[in-house]
């Protein structure tokens, strides 16, 4: 049995935002998703692209913002694109080359995942979904630290731009951020970019 000293006040206030979050995003009209994923890539894209760039997206899962139309913006200005794959828990996540209609595999989660012989890749920029986010550039995830682990090893590598993908109705006013907890660079919603950089 767990007692009260056990429970970690932070991971506890995470889950009830994150339950909270996810309940406003699902409730989200088909046709308001739709029109939120196109006015996100309808505006000038939120970093320069340089030639051989990598941009890492992800396949949306239960009610995210579809970065397709974003993803496909990047691949318009000459950028390659990358999906992550999950490898383990308690580990990054890595980074596999990805082409529009180049079939994916199921993996856990029911995650689409490039298959595991497309090339690994290191992204400069990353599309990052979330659950709710604030205007100091935290957000808040899964729970499962993937993103966090993957921030802090990239950024100790090189220099990188981590990007958040969400509805407007997603931003909270206070993320309960840890020292574990790594920043976005910026958040596009359909209503607005907001640069922490």
């Amino acid at each position: 049995m767990i007692s009260p000293i056990d429970v970690d006040p932070i991971a506890a206030e995470k889950a009830a935002l994150r339950r909270a979050a996810l309940v406003r995003r699902g409730a989200l009209r088909p046709e308001n998703r739709a029109a939120a994923a196109a006015a996100i890539a309808a505006r000038p894209l939120p970093v320069r692209v340089a030639a051989g760039m990598v941009v890492s997206g992800y396949i949306p899962i239960r009610s995210e913002l579809d970065p397709g139309p974003l993803m496909r913006r990047f691949v318009e200005q000459g950028a390659g694109l990358a999906l992550p794959v999950v490898v383990g828990r308690g580990r990054p996540l890595v980074f596999r080359a990805f082409a529009p209609g180049v079939p994916l595999v199921t993996a856990a989660f029911g995650l689409l995942e490039p298959a595991p012989e497309a090339p690994e890749v290191v992204p400069d920029v990353l599309l990052v979904p979330l659950a709710c986010f604030d205007r100091s550039g935290h957000r808040i995830g899964y729970g499962a630290g993937h993103y966090d682990m993957t921030l802090r090893a990239l950024r100790a590598e090189r220099t990188i731009v981590a990007i958040g993908v969400a509805f407007a109705a997603q931003e909270i006013a206070r993320v309960p951020a840890t020292m574990q907890d790594e920043r976005l660079d910026l958040v596009v919603t359909e209503a607005d970019v907001i640069d922490f950089r």
